[in-house]
């Protein structure tokens, strides 16, 4: 499962008018812990910014998925609510959720997130899209890294040590 961190960076940027202002700017950054998020961040915003900047704000995001679309500019928060029946009151039970979804405006935005929850078992409604002031979000591997990462030579894959794991139990 994946831990969202909010990080707002400032910095002084040049404005049209060849002024210089200072702007803060939020990003999501793929991350374990605050201390990780800071140290990525700084990282991954570095080739982007010259001058100097800081990180003046970290907070976990509560988005429980990201959508990405790699025709979006945007990225849209978008609130779906889960209903589902509890059959000893008889009542409707709606669980909120949140998820950030790219896009170009609101309608498409609407017509990615709801083609995602497609195969989605349960009922839902999706009651709010706003526009995130998100300027750009950072995995911790992208798919094609995750997939072609050489594993070091010193460690053993995972699911290597499981499989000695069951024939140990097995030979017992």
């Amino acid at each position: 499962m994946n831990t969202w961190f909010e990080c707002k960076a400032k910095y002084q940027k040049t404005d049209e008018t060849g002024k210089d202002k200072t702007v803060s700017e939020l990003y999501l950054i793929d991350a374990i812990s605050f201390t990780e998020a800071e140290s990525r961040i700084n990282k991954e915003l570095e080739p982007y910014i010259s001058g100097e900047f800081f990180v003046s704000t970290i907070k976990i995001a509560n988005f429980s998925e990201l959508i990405p679309n790699e025709n979006g500019d945007r990225w849209f928060k978008c609130k779906v609510a889960f209903i589902s029946i509890d059959e000893e009151k008889g009542v409707e039970k709606r669980s909120n959720s949140y998820m950030l979804v790219q896009a170009n405006n609101v309608k498409e935005a609407y017509d990615v997130l709801e083609k995602s929850l497609d195969d989605t078992m349960s009922d839902f409604e999706i009651p709010a899209i706003t526009e995130s002031p998100i300027m750009d979000v950072f995995k911790y591997f992208t798919d094609d890294e995750e997939v072609n990462k050489e594993i070091p030579a010193n460690l053993t894959p995972l699911n290597e040590v499981e499989n000695k794991d069951d024939l140990a139990s097995d030979e017992l």
